[in-house]
């Protein structure tokens, strides 16, 4: 389904009528196929919408800028235009970031928010200029995508197709999209923002996390939404989407359930 934004068109999958709807947002690096995995693992028939963000997969020609605040605007955007009733954001690490800016903007029919290894609104100490200048290098080339995937954003071996799809995501950014997030919009502090998040939040972390660990989001994002809930998915890395698709897909089931009673 074809979604105008500013500058160009975002084409935004659609799937299933039983709500509310699940709209997912993927990570730096990802693609609407990061979801893959744990769409398979919802029960039949369960809403979903998913899509490339800007500069990302068949979205990789959209001009930019690419800052949180326009792939915010972009994720309204696709909300406005595919959700008709009530829908829950699902933001995977930068895009758990998008997500929580556009939960802090309270839309209609935002029923709750589901973080998967979020980045925190406010910035750790970690992310340094130092360690933004290495980040902004990850996705150079299949070499050192595939050190990214092997050393640092996974814990557990991806199945062989998997791995494949997760290396040519990594490789589709444009210059401006695999530049952006890690030189700006991972030292962007949205805390004061996040504030305004009144719905419903809970947030999955991932045991053996190098990027976002538990302990950071406790300690950086609990405290600046502190109705959130918290739990952890043991053994697994920051890739949670695609190294344990059925744990996501659980929590996500039983935030639906709480949601209905």
């Amino acid at each position: 389904m074809p979604v105008p934004v500013a500058g160009g068109t975002l084409d935004v999958r659609v799937g299933g009528r039983t709500g509310p709807a699940l709209v997912f947002v993927h990570y730096w690096g990802g693609s609407a196929d990061t979801w893959n995995g744990v769409i398979g693992h919802l029960p039949p028939g369960q809403a979903t919408v998913r899509f490339d963000q800007r500069g990302w997969g068949t979205s990789r020609a959209m001009p930019g800028p690419c800052h949180l605040d326009r792939l915010a605007d972009d994720l309204a955007d696709v909300v406005g235009a595919c959700v008709s009733g009530p829908f829950v954001l699902v933001g995977h690490s930068m895009g758990g970031k998008v997500s929580q800016l556009v939960a802090a903007r309270r839309p209609t029919g935002l029923a709750g928010l589901v973080l998967v290894a979020p980045a925190p609104p406010e910035p750790p100490p970690t992310v340094t200029e130092e360690y933004r200048r290495g980040l902004s290098h990850a996705y150079d080339s299949p070499e050192t995508v595939r050190h990214a995937l092997d050393d640092v954003l996974t814990a557990a071996p991806l199945p062989d197709a998997v791995r494949t799809t997760a290396v040519r995501d990594s490789l589709a950014g444009s210059a401006e999209a695999r530049e952006e997030w890690p030189l700006r919009g991972i030292a962007q502090d949205i805390s004061r923002a996040v504030r305004g998040i009144e719905v419903p939040v809970t947030v999955v972390a991932a045991e053996n996390d190098a990027v976002e660990p538990p302990r950071v989001l406790r300690e950086y994002l609990l405290p600046h939404i502190p109705h959130a809930t918290l739990t952890t998915v043991p053994a697994v890395g920051h890739l949670l989407p695609v190294e344990a698709p059925g744990a996501v897909a659980a929590a996500l089931g039983d935030f639906l359930t709480h949601l209905r009673h």
